[in-house]
């Protein structure tokens, strides 16, 4: 780990960390159409699923965006809305006489020039394209869209200006810069995928601002509940009214009233991607989002409801009924808990505390005694508090309540 006090070099991955994460590729296929866009979206499902490279996803990608204006291009970069606290960010950081890097391996190094250049970095490197009359002619080459060419990126940065990997920190949010999370450097997952949340060496979760903790070396700070975090997880925690619903007027009308929400849901936050919005929908989103949600299309409501829908429909009462409550309730809690109880970060998920796991399971094991034995509830809630605090891969919204319900039917 680096000696924090010595940092001269701060590496930044863009989206996900200084712009919504997708953003950039989402509104330049809205802007070629709707065809186009649901042809990138599926690109990009590709790759999230692993199923194709980094490198042939945006060589896809690019031929669809073929003949479009490099300003049109650079108008829609500008246009995406940055992070509040970006700016002052920077100015912090350069009064500490840091370094500052952008790396991208999605966005067009011109693009990531005019964004260092407006908030004072010192490099800026991202995937090379092809520009012919002023239009993109769909070629795209460079390090960064090859393997570890992060890495060779970086290495380039920290020989040219003399430095060693235990000067630098390096600050990302998914597994795409695994290969610059490197045992000499600093590592801060920023909102972490679950790869990283292994790979880092702290989490940062919510204000941009926070990182400069890190810089200073200062120690975590308590988390202060804000308006946002309480009216979230009040609307995770009325899950536990599903079940009771489910009983009284049935599971099939239920069903279909989750699946009717989801999607107005759904078509809400597409409008408000495209800065229009939905009554009531939309003012809800705004109020409860998390600080990196309110730039980007904030899809945890859409998979909390997934796995509430799939618990209901695959298992039977009272299984479905405790396993929902159980989530509902114990996963409210470990998330509102776990930044106020002064304990360490969980070694293999940095993004989770052992207090707020503690308080998950307690309220967990409450909600399951309403439905189940307390042996039952006791039980499911160490199972779902268990996978709740590991990084996987799959969104602990869905998983959490299947593999709940899966344990239970092998119990009762």
């Amino acid at each position: 780990m680096a000696d924090i006090d010595k940092l001269k070099l701060v590496v930044f991955d863009i989206e996900g960390v200084l712009i919504p994460k997708n953003r950039f590729m989402f509104d330049v296929g809205r802007s070629l159409g709707f065809v186009q866009l649901v042809k990138m979206l599926f690109i990009g499902f590709l790759y999230e699923t692993g199923i194709i490279s980094l490198k042939s996803a945006l060589e896809h990608i690019f031929t669809i965006m073929k003949g479009i204006e490099i300003e049109t291009l650079a108008k829609i970069f500008i246009g995406i809305p940055k992070n509040p606290q970006l700016q002052s960010l920077f100015d912090s950081l350069k009064n500490r006489n840091c370094k500052i890097a952008l790396i991208s391996s999605g966005i067009p190094t011109i693009l990531v020039k005019k964004m260092a250049g407006g908030l004072g970095a010192d490099y800026a490197v991202g995937i090379e394209v092809g520009v012919n009359n002023g239009t993109l002619t769909g070629n795209i080459w460079g390090d960064v869209l090859e393997a570890n060419g992060k890495n060779l990126v970086l290495r380039k940065i920290v020989n040219a200006e003399g430095l060693s990997w235990e000067d630098c920190v390096v600050i990302a949010d998914d597994r795409n810069n695994s290969c610059i999370f490197l045992s000499g450097t600093y590592n801060v997952g920023y909102n972490p995928d679950f790869v990283l949340r292994v790979k880092a060496d702290t989490v940062v979760s919510g204000e941009l601002s926070k990182i400069l903790n890190v810089i200073d070396r200062k120690p975590r700070p308590q988390s202060q509940l804000s308006k946002n975090d309480l009216l979230r997880e009040i609307i995770h925690a009325s899950g536990f009214f599903v079940p009771v619903l489910a009983g009284l007027v049935g599971v099939p009308i239920v069903a279909i009233m989750i699946c009717i929400v989801s999607a107005f849901y759904a078509l809400s936050e597409i409008f408000r991607m495209s800065r229009k919005s939905l009554p009531l929908i939309s003012a809800v989103t705004r109020n409860a989002a998390s600080p990196a949600e309110l730039y980007e299309f904030a899809a945890a409501p859409l998979y909390f409801a997934v796995g509430i829908l799939l618990t209901l429909l695959l298992f039977p009462p009272p299984i479905n009924s405790a396993s929902i409550a159980i989530f509902a309730l114990g996963d409210s809690a470990a998330s509102l808990f776990g930044g106020f109880i002064p304990t360490k970060q969980l070694p293999f998920n940095k993004g989770k505390t052992l207090g707020g796991s503690l308080f998950g399971f307690f309220f967990a094991f409450l909600a399951g005694v309403f439905f189940v034995t307390p042996l039952m509830a006791l039980i499911a809630a160490a199972v779902a508090m268990t996978v709740e605090s590991l990084p996987l891969p799959i969104n602990d919204n869905i998983l959490v309540p299947l593999s709940t319900s899966l344990v239970l039917m092998l119990v009762i």
